[in-house]
């Protein structure tokens, strides 16, 4: 039978300004954890340290423009646009303009141990 997830887990999430992360599936909320799926909301001004974790995260936008930093570039991420950050490089994201609503997916789910943050 599958499992109905009827709401998500609210957890910490780290940056200079309040940022909503609703989990629906991952290690808080379904203690599953080979993906971690939520739903971000970050405010304009929004950003986060940089990070260099141990996860694939595939990233949706639904609404405003998140901005994505590498090593290599910085994209701008808009609604309908998808980005893939791999395990093993550094990125940092932000909201610098008007916010964003956004999906994150992370494979294996994210874990505190295992995202890397810059102190």
């Amino acid at each position: 039978m599958p499992t109905l997830v009827s709401q998500p887990s609210v957890v910490e999430a780290a940056g200079n300004k309040p940022k909503r992360i609703e989990e629906f599936v991952g290690r808080v909320n379904t203690d599953t954890p080979v993906v971690s799926i939520a739903r971000m909301k970050s405010p304009p001004g929004w950003v986060e340290p940089g990070q260099t974790p141990e996860f694939d995260e595939y990233t949706l936008v639904l609404a405003g423009s998140l901005r994505v930093e590498s090593k290599d570039g910085t994209l701008d991420v808009g609604p309908g646009q998808a980005v893939i950050a791999h395990a093993g490089e550094w990125v940092r994201y932000s909201t610098p303009e008007d916010g964003a609503e956004y999906v994150a997916v992370c494979m294996p789910a994210f874990a505190p141990d295992t995202v890397h943050r810059d102190t």
